[in-house]
């Protein structure tokens, strides 16, 4: 005999999950990991920082035309946590607002060097494109400076007991440090430092 599924069932099982959009600003306390408030706060803190500095409203060098912005080779930051971390994500936000800022220049990276190379050759070897127009190599700007850093954090947990009732609770301090080098000299004519400490306490029955 075939059995139906009762109406009722049908119902709970379709409003078991739901989504809906939110502030892409908003605090994020979800848990204790690394998420998008931090990315965010990391981001926001450097590239204010090396706005407001007055070492780097210019850099003059051979070659270099009127426009004596600093230009910025966007490097790697290392993450040193024990997380799974995209921290090339900080670099991007952090380009993206530096560039808006008007301050600064940039350079392609490693993806887009590849991408650039890529192009160069196709409009130099494939005969599809007017001779007058291809691009050559040996002309893009040379970076003034090197902009990299690396990402820490110190975890600990504190196990429930019958004193805290059973609550655990975590602590999570991330530490962003971010450098700007000099290409010519290797001097470090700029460091900064982010740091942001996160506090997770979770009950018998789930976070408190």
């Amino acid at each position: 005999m075939k059995r139906s599924i009762p109406f009722l069932t049908l119902a709970l099982l379709a409003g078991c999950s739901s989504v809906k959009y939110g502030d892409p600003g908003s605090v994020e306390t979800l848990n204790a990991d690394y998420g998008s408030t931090d990315l965010q706060t990391l981001a926001g803190g450097m590239v204010q920082s090396l706005i407001n500095d007055p070492n780097l409203n210019y850099l003059d060098q051979s070659g270099k035309s009127a426009d004596k912005r600093v230009i910025v080779y966007p490097g790697g930051i290392e993450n040193a946590t024990s997380e799974h971390i995209d921290t090339a994500g900080i670099m991007d936000k952090m380009q993206t607002q530096l560039l808006q800022s008007g301050k600064f220049r940039f350079v392609a990276a490693t993806q887009g060097q590849a991408e650039i190379g890529e192009q160069v050759r196709f409009q130099q070897g494939s005969g599809r494109v007017d001779p007058a127009m291809a691009r050559q190599f040996g002309k893009q700007l040379g970076a003034d400076v090197i902009l990299y850093g690396s990402l820490r954090a110190i975890d600990k947990t504190k196990a429930g007991s019958i004193e805290s009732a059973g609550t655990r609770k975590e602590d999570v301090y991330y530490q962003f440090t971010l450098r700007c080098v000099n290409i010519d000299t290797g001097e470090v004519i700029w460091q900064n430092e982010q740091e942001i400490r996160k506090t997770a306490r979770t009950g018998i029955f789930g976070r408190s």
